[in-house]
């Protein structure tokens, strides 16, 4: 059995979910009174709470049925993230020049798609392994290519072939949506009806899957 099904979380109730970064940092106080901070964690972990996303009887059959094909915990999927699912501002469309993907070699080819965060002290360069197909429009040196005849993408990877290796020096750039990898984070859907009826949200978990 796969441990990933490339389908997406019920979409209605994933804009009705909350959720966002994780860090873990260790922190260490000392007799003086100051710290000493640790990342235990290189890479952030989302998480969310897609209960208050359910809010009919029909919304809540889709998740029981998307809970039980999944096994619980045990199979990854897709999920739209309402506050971060594109590869610039959330009011712009993607475009090809909104993500630095590397630079040309004169040899390489396959480039993984990344949205980093922040630039003025420490950027941190995420991972994106689920585009949205079709979303994904990629430039070498400020020209757009044509997906198909410049560059092929693999929607269930991130990573984005070029046609041909760009010349050495040529900045390789990316627009696109994408979806965040999540598995539940429970193997427990408790499901109480009378409360569901007097407006109590049941709780439903998510857990980014790290790449």
């Amino acid at each position: 059995m796969d441990d990933f099904h490339e389908v997406r979380f019920p979409l209605d109730v994933a804009l009705g979910s909350r959720g966002g970064p994780t860090r873990r940092t260790e922190i260490v106080t000392l007799a003086s009174g100051r710290e000493h901070r640790n990342a235990r964690w290189a890479h952030s972990r989302r998480r969310f709470e897609a209960g208050l996303g359910v809010r009919t009887l029909d919304a809540l059959d889709a998740v029981i049925a998307f809970f039980e094909e999944r096994r619980g915990r045990l199979i990854g999927f897709r999920l739209h993230d309402r506050t971060d699912w594109k590869s610039g501002k959330p009011s712009a469309g993607p475009a090809p020049g909104d993500q630095a993907l590397g630079v040309g070699d004169g040899a390489r080819v396959a480039f993984q798609l990344v949205k980093t965060y922040g630039g003025a002290h420490d950027p941190y360069v995420r991972t994106i392994a689920k585009p949205v197909a079709g979303s994904v429009r990629v430039a070498v040196a400020g020209t757009a290519l044509v997906e198909g005849a410049g560059f092929s993408v693999d929607t269930t990877t991130g990573l984005v072939t070029l046609a041909a290796p760009p010349a050495p020096g040529a900045a390789v750039t990316a627009g696109f949506a994408f979806d965040v990898p999540v598995r539940f984070d429970t193997d427990t859907l408790e499901i109480d009806l009378r409360a569901f009826a007097a407006g109590a949200v049941p709780e439903i978990p998510l857990l980014e899957i790290v790449p």
